[in-house]
């Protein structure tokens, strides 16, 4: 589902451009194709008996193809990562730190050829994976500090919803996971719908505060 929805966005969004400017080159489903692979080849136990796989993803390629992606890099490396996510997802896959890709320049490949170097690579502080996906479609990617979640433009998160108060909530760190905590706000916060003062996250749980929805996403 995660490369089928990769590639479904590549052909709304870009998929017409590269297929004109990349007759030659390399296609991006060719480089999502190749990074799933990759997650299934190297996946493996962790001490907990969770199915771990690769989260950061270095993608060398020529430079004549890699100046051909230069106008669409960011949009690339955005869609890449969630297709990573939700391949992840799919097949129940862990993650030891936030989904990272990179495109550089490897002298070595001739164009229409490429390589992906995919490592495991834990957050700062040893902080799990974990992101919130926002109504606007924005992610924001959550580290070992705290997050913290209101009107206030000094937060982390801000949100422009009068019924969100200007210090709501906030993300906080736990062992290799996170925890959302109400700071007293007016309105409260909901996690899938139920009121909660104090509450650790998991995959997919559904955040309200004040009219908007959030998604934590352990990935």
């Amino acid at each position: 589902m995660g490369l089928k929805g990769f590639e479904r966005r590549l052909e709304h969004a870009v998929e017409g451009v590269f297929s004109r400017v990349f007759r030659s080159g390399v296609r991006p489903i060719e480089i999502g194709r190749r990074l799933t692979r990759e997650m299934d080849d190297m996946r493996t136990l962790d001490v907990r008996g969770r199915s771990i796989t690769p989260n950061s993803f270095s993608i060398s390629l020529s430079a004549e193809d890699h100046a051909s992606f230069a106008d669409f890099a960011d949009s690339l490396a955005r869609e890449l990562c969630d297709a990573a996510r939700e391949h992840a997802r799919d097949e129940g896959y862990s993650f030891v730190g936030p989904v990272e890709t990179e495109l550089v320049i490897d002298d070595e490949q001739r164009t229409g050829m490429f390589a992906i170097e995919a490592r495991f690579r834990e957050s700062a502080g040893g902080a799990g994976a974990g992101s919130l996906l926002l109504a606007s479609g924005e992610r924001f990617v959550l580290r070992d500090q705290i997050t913290s979640i209101g009107r206030l433009p000094e937060c982390e998160v801000t949100l422009l919803d009068p019924n969100v108060s200007r210090r709501h909530a906030e993300i906080h760190q736990r062992g290799n996971g996170f925890a959302i905590v109400d700071l007293g706000s007016t309105n409260g916060c909901t996690v899938n719908g139920v009121r909660i003062t104090d509450r650790e996250l998991r995959d997919g749980d559904e955040i309200g505060i004040g009219n908007l929805r959030l998604t934590f996403q352990a990935s």
